[in-house]
This record gives structure tokens, C-alpha cells and sequence, in this order.
């Protein structure tokens, strides 16, 4: 990914970062890609008041959450952000910060995560030129349209966002994307992943072939298929899709337990195959659909998954591995990792940290992000230089 960009405008305004705890070392990566580029153009724009603050060693704005016993919270900017344009980064995924409640540890939760978004959002006070709020893992995006008299949990959260004054909303590969359609006057991205996988891929395995007759993208649902007919388009594969047999006389764990998965598609008999979905939760999806591809004689399984939550731990994924059902996963840096998690020898890192930084300085600069969403050129090039031998 090119990190020279050229743009024809001025900023919307002083870019200021604010990423909450949850997005701490991500947000430090992201900070320091744009400092590097601003601070290494070779156009001093230090006396230009239109890029007042444009050449800074860091865009992170001071701001905190503080917590009382009880376990409510407030949220606090401690400097000037009237005139900004900021950008908002949150997790709302990770379960590893802890808060003290009535003198016990509490994880905090998805909802947790979010209270505190709304708390920064209302600390800026409307002193902020633009908000934008850039959510990785959609907050409740599986709660996304109504099956009985139940919640539209994502659509109420969007319109709160909306309501305390966000402009934008990015989130990646967001589990139905059509809830964008609860806010429709305002900004909705949702991101892919899929170059950071072809990329993670082909660095770590070096004996691929990438053609209809020896690899082949699969879709583990009939949710998904749109991610793999994408890659599958791109790359000039083979597609197949399994579609889940529930038993909807029964509810485990909020949802209707699988009774199989039935494949459509041609024979996956000595191909690799690269199973690519939005999130791993459990795994058991992933791990049946892989189980299945090797019982079709598959050679290779490689599992794709922008958030790798891994809820129910990671012995089933070591257990696969160990008998050889699944060669590689890959997930991104977009959700908590935990230690033990980076040092799994299956386990391939996509880290977006550049990819985040590029859309915030495009944006700063109100300029289009269309290239940076549709990576197809750069997923070309990659494939190109693997097949030539090059360096990835």
C-alpha cells in the first residue's frame, strides 16, 4: 500500500485522534504512521494558517475515562478540541479491561464499551468541527433486523451517535451492512479486510498456486457468500458455500443449534481451499466447515476471519491443527489479541493499523477514500509479485 498521497485539498479542519483504552495499541500505530508521512512530505506547510497544527509528532487527544466505585463513569477531555476534526477509535469487543465495582473486577462488555464512546462524544461538547467514529466491530451488528418482537439494538445505537452529533461512522466487514439504512443522511463505511488476508497469506505460505484448479474461496454461510465471490472474482477462483441446518425447535446460547452443514459447490478434492467469513466466535462454524472440506479430500484449509473473538478459547483450534484440519488462521488486529493467541503457530497477524491511518488523513483532507475501499488493484499487484518470486 503506496504511502505517498497527493492532495488537492486543505484539511476539514486540525486532526485530532482520540482512542479510547480499548484501542490503545492500535491507535499508537495509527497515530505514528500519519506523523511519520506529514512529518516526512516534503511541502513545510508550518506558515500556512490553512494547515494550522498539520505537522505534529503526535494527533492523540488527551482524553480519559475515570470510574467511581460504583461503577459509573464519566468522561473527560483534557485539551482544546474546538475546531477539530476528530476522529473517535473504539473496541467494543475487548473483554480484557477490567473496572472496579463495589470492590470486585468487572470486564467490561460490549455495552460498556459503548457507554463510554457516548461519553467522550458528549465531553466534546459540540466544540468539535467533525466527528467521526471509527467502530472495527459493529456495536451489536448481529442484532441487526427484527425475526418476532424483539430489540433493533444496531439501528437505536447508530441513531444515538447520530443524535449526539457523529457525522461519519467506519466500521469493517459489518455483519449485514444494510443497517446503514437506519441512518440514511449520514456517513456509514464498512471496510474490508480482504487485501490485509490475501496479503497475510501468500507472505506466509510459499508454495500456493492461485488458479481455478488448485485453490478455491468458500463461503461457511449463505450470510457470507459476498465476501467470497468477491475474492473469488478478483483471484479468478472456484467458489463454494455450506449452508447451516438448524434445529429451530431449540435455543442454546441464544441461538438454534446446527444440525449440519451441507456443501454446494465442485469438488475440493486436492485443491486448497480459504474459507473467509466476518468473525470467528466459538469457532465451532469454522472447525465443522473445515472438518467437512477435509473429508472431501481437501489439501490445504486456510481460515479467514476479520475478528477472531475466540469465546469458547483456542484447544479446539490447537486440537485441529494437531490433526491437521486446518493449516492457517488468519484474523486482524482489529479486536483484542491475546499474548497467547500471537505466538499459535497456525496463527497469521493482519495488522490494519495502515490501512486506518490512510482513510483518517484521506478524510482529514475531505478527500475520496473509494480507491482505498476497493483494494482490487492491490490485491493484483500482491498475486503478480508472488508469482514472480517477489518479495510481499
Amino acid at each position: 500500500m503506496s504511502e505517498k498521497k497527493h492532495y488537492e485539498t486543505i484539511p476539514v479542519g486540525p486532526l485530532g485522534i482520540i482512542s479510547l483504552k480499548s484501542t490503545d495499541e492500535i491507535g499508537q500505530k495509527v497515530d505514528s504512521y500519519i506523523s511519520k508521512w506529514r512529518n516526512d512530505s516534503s511541502v513545510d506547510h508550518r506558515h500556512n494558517i490553512n494547515f494550522a497544527g498539520y505537522q505534529k509528532d503526535s494527533y492523540l487527544v488527551d482524553a480519559k475515562i475515570s470510574r467511581f466505585g460504583s461503577g459509573e463513569a464519566k468522561g473527560t477531555i483534557n485539551e482544546s478540541v474546538r475546531g477539530k476534526d476528530l476522529y473517535v477509535m473504539v473496541d467494543v469487543t475487548n473483554y480484557n479491561i477490567t473496572y472496579s465495582l463495589c470492590g470486585m473486577t468487572n470486564h467490561m462488555s460490549p455495552d460498556d464499551h459503548f457507554s463510554d464512546l457516548k461519553r467522550i462524544i458528549a465531553a466534546v461538547a459540540g466544540k468539535g468541527k467533525r466527528i467521526t467514529v471509527i467502530m472495527p466491530f459493529l456495536y451489536e451488528g448481529r442484532q441487526h433486523r427484527r425475526s418476532g418482537r424483539e430489540s433493533l439494538d444496531c439501528a437505536v445505537a447508530l441513531h444515538e451517535l447520530v443524535n449526539m452529533g457523529v457525522d461519519n461512522i467506519i466500521t469493517f466487514d459489518a455483519h449485514d451492512p444494510r443497517v446503514q439504512n437506519s441512518i440514511p443522511l449520514n456517513g456509514f463505511e464498512t471496510v474490508s479486510a480482504a487485501y490485509q488476508f490475501v496479503k497475510g497469506l501468500l507472505r506466509n505460505e510459499k508454495d500456493l498456486q492461485i488458479d481455478s484448479d488448485h485453490l478455491m474461496m468458500i463461503s461457511p454461510d449463505e450470510g457470507g457468500m459476498n465476501r467470497a465471490v468477491y475474492l473469488a472474482n478478483i483471484l479468478g477462483l472456484d467458489v463454494g458455500m455450506f449452508y447451516k441446518r438448524r434445529d429451530y425447535s431449540k435455543v442454546v446460547n441464544g441461538r438454534n443449534p446446527i444440525v449440519a452443514h451441507e456443501f454446494l459447490g465442485s469438488s475440493v478434492e486436492g485443491k486448497d481451499v480459504f474459507i473467509i467469513d466476518d468473525m470467528i466466535s466459538s469457532g465451532e462454524s469454522m472447525i465443522d466447515v473445515a472438518t467437512e472440506l477435509k473429508r472431501r479430500k481437501a489439501r490445504k484449509v486456510f481460515c479467514a476471519a476479520t475478528f477472531g473473538l475466540f469465546t469458547s478459547g483456542f484447544d479446539k483450534f490447537d486440537e485441529a491443527y494437531e490433526k491437521g484440519i486446518i493449516d492457517r488462521v488468519l484474523t486482524t488486529n482489529l479486536t483484542y489479541q491475546t499474548p497467547e493467541l500471537l505466538t499459535k503457530p497456525y496463527y497469521i497477524n493482519c495488522d490494519m493499523s495502515k490501512y486506518i491511518a490512510l482513510i483518517i488523513d484521506t478524510l482529514n483532507h475531505d478527500a475520496s477514500i473509494s480507491s482505498l475501499l476497493d483494494p482490487v488493484g492491490r490485491i493484483q499487484r500482491c498475486v503478480d509479485k508472488y508469482k514472480n518470486g517477489e518479495t510481499i
